[in-house]
């Protein structure tokens, strides 16, 4: 059995490297911020006066004047409304704006890195942990900027402005509400220091998660031949498990993080009351001022509780923020200063060992010439190593020792950039992705052709159901689209494999998912498009090993065989019993 690494989760970035990316952000966008905060600024000016305004409606009343005399304030109060929603309404939206642009850079950003990434890193990681930074991460970020940001502006001034309306009124009012405040702070504090380490755990837990359902539901076929199901569900339930305890373990929290500034409230209040009270009775405010202050006092609840609520967000999204800035800041592979050019497309492996784990060995010792146009199958028990190899070959993984050449040239002398675009590697596992079908095909060559694309399906025999689709090769496919079975996106891949032209060509058990109907397709597929090219088939099924120039056997790590199809059967080692054995099933 092939040993597999231990999983070396992606990189998070550190607080100061975070804060760093948000001032880059920011920079360019400097001009927009200043208008997004002067717009807020105004509307909660205005906001503040109708506490005044409310106040001086019952002094009017508590005085006994005429009732035209409450016609000015309620008029005021009317066009305070209207000012104050229209200015509130642009400075959402000026917030917003400015948010939504800083998101769609960072998300940019972080597609780019991740869409280079060496595929090596993210095996070790786990598409997990990288499918959860780009879809539950992005989601947690765009939905505190969308709604979070701009409420958190609007509080913070709200908080301030209506402090320094309270200090105008008697600044014995301000001393009163200030009461309320080592409570909070403290709250904040004790909030913190708790949150923060579970945010984080919470979001490596949903990542663990992801990566076991996606081992799970991508390994169905291999869980169930093995009979691992229970295995298997009870490594979901228990990373389920870990996630939803630390959900529930953050609810409890975010619970006494309120009930601590509900009683913070009950105190502020209380202060205010009572230094209105006493203040009027002295005749050192009137009672519309002090029902102004309470007034004020109590138009504070939503805005501080929406900021300190708001540091749940806050906390939540600064931990997807890290994970996201962690892979943006990953260094780029390095490029040699004068990449080298192959002089053909052979490939030769020498002397190569591989070990995901030290003291493990995967490969041993492995000679391998494969000559220009020569179409090599690949053929073991499973666990043979034979995708490590073709892993190796195409620059996913670095031997441990030994070396692998591609026209002559060793890989660390092409780099990745020449390496990418000599060899391709197409597996079992392949996307569809969402859009028109012509798209899809335009990915591995963006300046082809109509005629080009038709070429393409044509020879892997895809042509006539992709004109058949209901808008030919407009017809959106993927997600959301018409759906196409294994055996018709595998042959889109092998047509985006036509497109992309590469010399070298290595098909790790491509046709494996497909029925034994869409096997014999994509196996005649296959043969056209490695026609004209060197090819390395990791054969799932040993009728394309039957076909191919030569086969080569590994067993254990090691090449055991290699000669024609013929050659070998004649031989009568273990190519042959394969073979028979094979030949035996497809006779049953």
């Amino acid at each position: 059995m092939t040993t597999t690494p231990e999983r070396a989760l992606l990189p998070i970035a550190s607080g100061a490297r975070t804060r760093a990316v948000l001032g880059e952000l920011l920079r360019p966008r400097r001009a927009l911020a200043a208008g997004a905060f002067a717009t807020l600024f105004a509307a909660t000016g205005i906001g503040l006066l109708t506490a005044p305004l409310l106040g001086r409606i019952v002094d009017v009343v508590a005085s006994g004047r005429l009732a035209e005399a409450i016609t000015f304030p309620v008029v005021a109060l009317v066009l305070v409304a209207i000012a104050q929603g229209a200015a509130t309404a642009c400075g959402i939206a000026l917030t917003a704006r400015l948010g939504e642009g800083m998101l769609a850079e960072l998300r940019e950003k972080f597609v780019a890195r991740a869409l280079s990434l060496p595929l090596g890193q993210v095996e070790l990681a786990g598409s997990g942990d990288l499918t959860s930074r780009v879809t539950s991460d992005v989601t947690v970020i765009a939905r505190a900027v969308r709604e979070a940001l701009p409420e958190l502006g609007r509080s913070v001034l709200t908080i301030v402005l209506t402090l320094g309306g309270l200090a105008v009124l008697d600044w014995r009012f301000l001393l009163a509400a200030l009461l309320a405040a080592p409570i909070q702070l403290h709250t904040v504090r004790w909030y913190l220091r708790r949150a923060v380490p579970l945010y984080a755990a919470q979001r490596v837990a949903v990542g663990e998660q992801q990566q076991q359902l996606l081992d799970t539901v991508g390994g169905a076929r291999t869980v169930r031949a093995f009979r691992l199901a229970d295995d298997h569900v009870a490594r979901v339930t228990h990373r389920s498990n870990a996630a939803v305890t630390l959900a529930l373990r953050g609810i409890r929290l975010v619970t006494r993080f309120f009930a601590r500034l509900n009683l913070a409230e009950y105190i502020g209040l209380s202060a205010v009351l009572v230094a209105g009270f006493l203040l009027v009775r002295s005749g050192g405010v009137t009672i519309g001022t002090a029902t102004a202050a309470a007034l004020y006092f109590h138009s504070l609840f939503n805005p501080i509780n929406a900021a300190l609520a708001l540091v749940d967000d806050a906390q939540a999204a600064n931990a997807s923020l890290t994970r996201l800035i962690g892979v943006s800041d990953l260094p780029v592979e390095a490029e040699p200063e004068r990449p080298a050019t192959p002089a053909s497309s052979s490939i030769e492996v020498a002397g190569v060992g591989h070990a995901y784990v030290d003291g493990h060995e995967v490969l041993h010792d492995v000679h391998l010439e494969i000559a220009p146009g020569e179409r090599v199958a690949l053929v073991g028990a499973s666990g043979a190593g034979k995708t490590t190899l073709a892993k190796l070959i195409a620059g996913i993984h670095r031997p441990s020792h030994g070396s692998v050449s591609l026209g002559g040239v060793p890989l660390a002398e092409l780099g990745p950039a020449e390496t990418r675009r000599t060899v391709a590697l197409i597996s079992q596992e392949v996307h569809v992705f969402a859009g028109p079908l012509a798209d899809d095909l335009r990915l591995a060559a963006p300046e082809a052709t109509e005629d080009e694309l038709r070429g393409a399906l044509d020879r892997v025999g895809a042509l006539g159901w992709a004109t058949a689709l209901p808008d030919g090769l407009s017809t959106v496919v993927g997600d959301g689209g018409h759906r196409l079975t294994v055996t018709q996106s595998q042959q889109l891949a092998l047509a985006r494999l036509i497109l992309a032209d590469p010399p070298v060509v290595i098909l790790d058990e491509a046709t494996a998912e497909a029925g034994s109907a869409g096997a014999k397709v994509l196996e005649g597929a296959a043969s056209a498009a490695l026609a004209g090219r060197t090819g390395l088939v990791v054969a799932h099924r040993l009728t394309q090993a039957a076909t191919a120039d030569r086969v080569v056997v590994l067993d254990a790590g090691r090449v055991v065989e290699s000669g024609s199809h013929a050659e070998l059967v004649a031989a009568g080692g273990r190519y042959a019993a394969l073979w028979t054995a094979w030949s035996d099933t497809r006779q049953d």
